[in-house]
Order: C-alpha cells, then structure tokens, then sequence
C-alpha cells in the first residue's frame, strides 16, 4: 500500500504528451489548448459609443446649452465617413464607430433637437461613454494560454478575437466498466439482492467536464471470463477505469483480470480514505486505475485520481478553509471529507465536515463542495484551524 502522494507521483509518470488537432471553435467545449490564442482583430476594432446619444468634441461643449449642427447618423455597423467640424454633431447609437474628429458622447437625454439643431444641456469638463479602440483587447495580444480549458467565457472571448479554428489536446478517451452480478442498469424493475449501478453515470459526467469522452462498456459478471470479455472492447481507451471488484471477496476478480492479460502492476491499494482498494496498471501505453465500487469511495477517488489523468495535470490546487467545528486526530490513512465550504462576509472560507462519512452514501455529494484534506496520523483540529480542501463545486458565499 502506498500513500496519496506516491500514488500521484506515479500517476504523473503516466500522462503522456496528448495528441493535438484543430476544431471548429463550435466543437471546442470542454477542449484544453495546446497553444496560445492570439487576438486577430482588436476589440472594439475602433473608438465607439457606449450608449446613444450624439458625437461631439469635446471641445465644443464646455459650456453649458451650447448648440451644434447634426451633420448625419452613425449606426452601428455604418460609420459616418466624413470628419467632424467645428460646431458639428453626429446622431450615434450604442456601438457606432465615432467619426473622425469627434471624442465624447453626449447621452441623448441630456439634448433637445429642433430639426438639425441639437441643443447640449450641460456643460462636459472631460471625455465619457466612448470605448476606445482595443478597450478589452489589441490585436496581437495573447488572450488565452496553452493549456487552458476552454468553458463558456474563453469560448467568447476567442470568438470576438476572431478566432475559429481552435488548436486542443485530443479528448482522451476513458473506458468505464462496472462489476459485479448483483448490478443492474438504472430502469430496471429489481429482483431480491440487485441494486442499480450508479456509478459508470456519476463517473462519465465527471470525465466529460474534465475534458475527456467516457464509454460506458457495461456491467461485467463475476468471473474472469466475463470481465475479460469486456476488456477486450476498450482497445481503443487511453484509460480504462474497472470499477468495483478490486477487494478481498471471493467475488473480486477484477486486478486478477487484468493481470492474466498482460497488464503491470503500478500500486495495488492506496493510504485514503475512503478508497483504499484503489489500483492501477498499465500495459503499451493504456493505463487501468482501479476504483472501488462504494459509490461515496468511487466518485472522491475519481477527484483524486482520474482527474490528473483526464487532465494531463497531476497536481491538486488546495484551498485553506478555517474549520467551523473541531475535528478528531485523523488514523493512519489520509482521510478525505466530504465538505461544504462557503465564504463569509469578510472573505475568509469557512468549511464544515458533512456529519454522515459512510462510503455507501451519494446524498453528501448534494451538499459537497470541497474534500477536506486530512493527512495521515494528522493531530486535533479546532475550531477556526487553517485546513486544505480541495475544491470540487462552486464556492458560494
């Protein structure tokens, strides 16, 4: 048995240099960059108005009622092509490109019109309501760096770069294959002694957000045979994620399984808890990380991890949380809490243990924000104690 943190070492030493290709910005969700994004375009592209009104300068309108003749409109999209004079306006709406000679936007409720004779109420003392050209980027500028995720946000902005073709890491594709007879798929009407395979679900929608693309193989019996069966469909799997039948029943064939086929050991069982049966092997290139079939067990040795493996990034970026309850010396094991952990109103991040830690149980994750971190043989905590936790949902105030 190794500790958590040689586990991760280990699982470093396995993430290969992912393949690269170029998508359609469209197909691109999820994708992690292989290289930068540079802007092709600034944005806004030239100094516009930021709200409807007229187009001035600035220089003409430090007095108060001062009054200026309209000379034409500039809508967005259609810029005014002349320059503007002395005493001279132009009706400009949110967006519109400003014309040559003018820099500052009057709002239109500060005027009167009288056909082409704009009156400006107030007096100005300083330029406002223009966005100067590449206000949020110039041309040029690097928007994005390699190994970003690409969500909603990043998305958007290499869109409005002008940016439509996208170089990513290929998605790695992960294998997922539950044991165990008395397993049955959801839908089904059980008989005595089944119960509904949850975990290939909970597992694929995690492995989708981190960037990879899950296949769910099924459920394999509880004889080498049949397990082996299902291994012979993941071929083409960068990973293949066994789950359940990997401890010490006279059921558990799973590691024996994979061991007849070939596959090195890399560790047999890990110092967490919960997830103790963890274990992982490799064999040309495709590596096998055994996940124990608790549901609770699974899905937080998921987050510690498959995530590295999904993501190409073996370290975990901890938070510190002051504990809002004391918390016992922890056993000899690395224990990993499901928590939840908000922040207050002076910015500190309280977090608080959730009461029930059975490995059977999926409710906690309803309310699980954070795993808190106890390292082995780790002494009291009280209340108000600086604590690691490892962030797997939003933090809310």
């Amino acid at each position: 048995m190794i500790s958590f943190d040689e586990a991760l070492a280990k699982l470093s030493d396995l993430c290969p240099k992912r393949p690269t290709q170029t998508v359609h910005i469209d197909n691109a969700l999820g994708a992690r960059l292989a290289a930068p994004v540079m802007a092709k375009i600034s944005r806004p592209p030239a100094n516009v108005s930021a709200m409807d009104g007229y187009a001035v300068r600035l220089a003409d309108v430090r007095q108060a009622n001062t009054k200026l003749s309209m000379i034409g409109a500039a809508p967005a999209g259609t810029p005014f092509d002349q320059t503007l004079g002395q005493g001279q306006t132009v009706r400009i709406f949110t967006g519109g490109e400003l014309p040559d000679g003018a820099d500052h936007i009057i709002p239109q409720e500060d005027t009167l019109a009288n056909g082409n004779t704009i009156t400006i109420i107030p007096a100005s003392d300083r330029i406002r309501s223009v966005r100067l050209k590449g206000l949020d980027f110039e041309e040029g500028d690097k928007i994005l760096d390699q190994g970003a995720r690409l969500g909603p946000a990043e998305l958007a902005i290499t869109a409005a770069a002008n940016c439509d073709e996208l170089p990513v890491y290929k998605r790695p594709v992960i294998a997922l294959l539950a044991n165990g007879d008395e397993l049955k798929p959801a839908g089904t009407h059980l008989k005595r002694g089944e119960i509904i395979s949850s975990n290939p679900t909970a597992l694929s929608a995690l492995i989708r957000q981190w960037g990879g693309d899950p296949i769910n193989l099924g459920i394999a019996g509880d004889t080498i045979k049949s397990i082996q069966s299902y291994i012979a469909k993941a071929k083409t799997a960068d990973i293949i994620v066994p789950i359940g039948g990997a401890s010490v029943g006279d059921h558990d064939h799973m590691f024996t399984a994979f061991e007849q086929l070939g596959f090195t050991s890399v560790f047999r069982k890990v110092a967490v808890k919960p997830g103790k049966p963890t274990w992982c092997s490799v064999k040309d290139g495709q590596s096998v990380l055994g996940l124990p079939g608790n549901p609770a067990s699974a899905l937080v040795c998921a987050h510690l991890f498959l995530k590295p493996l999904v993501t190409g990034v073996p370290a975990h970026s901890f938070a510190n949380a002051q504990l809002t309850e004391p918390l016992p010396k922890s056993g000899p094991r690395a224990e990993f809490l499901r928590s939840r952990a908000a922040i207050n109103a002076s910015g500190q991040l309280l977090v608080s243990p959730l009461s029930d830690q059975d490995s059977s149980l999926l409710h906690p994750f309803l309310e699980a924000n954070v795993l808190l971190y106890r390292p082995a043989n780790t002494r009291e905590a009280n209340i108000g104690e600086s604590v690691p936790v490892l962030p797997i949902g939003p933090l809310t105030s």
